[in-house]
């Protein structure tokens, strides 16, 4: 069989060298919140795939939920992620910043100085969060936004996608997936609002959708991604009757916007729901751009998607992780080094740099 995933393509203006997606993986190694030379020298072990989209970014102090994970509103920060997109650009390679708010998931304990939990709800997440002061935490009831505070967070993502233009991305990545803000708004289990924000299905979008029109306001619609993840569970979310027309109705928001692809990760590998076969048929066909194909991917069913046209590009997660040469070693079919659970979120060198 021909391969299809490692030839080249396009992504807006930008030349992609093959359709292999690193796909964005916390990893919790940015202390203080700032970019560091760990993580420069990670993403740029990994710059032969075609585009990286880092690990979700703040994009204000209010999104800093998890413990030590990078923002994208500081000066320091932009020249922290400089340091990174410079080298993965000098080793040939695209990268994109993933904005991630992460809304209720989170603690005060992970949050600097006058930062606040903000949420569509007064609705607390299940389960508990780490902090690296006193350990698992429960997730604290967040904050329910009020109108002023919705206009402000959808301003701080475009705050930071033009922050990530002066740190050298090739473009940014919508963080509407996995429970965070953006998924907070969509979800019904998350969003219990009366107002113009809340409701029917025509109200839980339009976060989402003025999300992404003040981001490609900022920085250009070919600059500009989307990440899904119909039927995803994480932290609390839960599929409900509407949801398929929920997501076909954002599509169709969001095509005059020109957003240049839309990532939808299916977690059914990881025991969410599948997300049917149906459904991501429908989303392809409606949406204008390019699709990102996600979750649980090998090469074989890469290669089986792409040619039939279920998508435009694959991303791959956990195995880059312990392979940072993953594309030479599916291109030449040399066996994967598993990776340890143990360090995925640990503050070290051990299981991030050292494969």
């Amino acid at each position: 069989m021909s391969s299809i995933l490692f030839t080249p393509t396009t992504l807006g203006n930008l030349q992609l060298k093959n359709r292999l997606v690193m796909a964005p993986m916390t990893r919790s190694r940015a202390i203080g919140n700032v970019p560091n030379e760990r993580m420069e020298k990670y993403y740029q072990l990994r710059a032969a795939a075609g585009l990286i989209i880092t690990e979700g970014t703040a994009p204000s102090p209010n999104g800093l939920g998890y413990a030590r994970i990078p923002g994208m509103f500081s000066d320091a920060q932009v020249q922290g992620w400089r340091r990174v997109t410079d080298s993965v650009h000098r080793a040939g390679g695209k990268i994109f910043v993933q904005l991630m708010h992460t809304g209720r998931v989170g603690h005060p304990l992970n949050l600097p100085a006058g930062a606040r939990l903000l949420a569509p709800s007064a609705i607390a997440a299940p389960g508990e969060m780490w902090t690296d002061n006193n350990g698992k935490q429960p997730h604290p009831v967040p904050i329910p936004m009020s109108e002023a505070d919705i206009n402000e967070a959808i301003g701080e993502y475009a705050a930071a996608s033009g922050r990530a233009m002066e740190a050298g991305f090739d473009g940014v990545e919508l963080h509407g997936a996995n429970g965070y803000l953006i998924d907070q708004f969509l979800n019904t289990a998350s969003n219990h609002r009366t107002d113009r924000w809340g409701g029917s299905i025509e109200n839980r979008i339009r976060f989402a959708v003025e999300t992404a029109r003040a981001a490609v306001d900022a920085i250009g619609a070919d600059r500009v991604g989307l990440r899904l993840s119909p039927y995803g569970v994480s932290v609390g979310m839960a599929p409900d009757p509407k949801m398929d027309r929920l997501y076909e109705q954002l599509i169709v928001e969001l095509n005059p916007i020109g957003l240049v692809y839309i990532h939808i990760a299916d977690h059914s590998s990881m025991g969410a729901p599948e997300v049917s076969p149906a459904l991501k048929a429908r989303l392809r066909a409606t949406f204008s751009g390019k699709y990102i194909l996600s979750g649980g991917y090998d090469l074989a069913r890469a290669e089986a998607d792409l040619a039939q046209n279920r998508g435009d590009l694959v991303a791959f997660g956990r195995p880059f992780i312990s392979n940072p040469d993953l594309v030479e070693k599916l291109r030449s079919a040399i066996p994967l080094t598993a990776p340890d659970p143990a360090t995925f979120y640990t503050a070290g060198a051990e299981g991030y740099i050292d494969y």
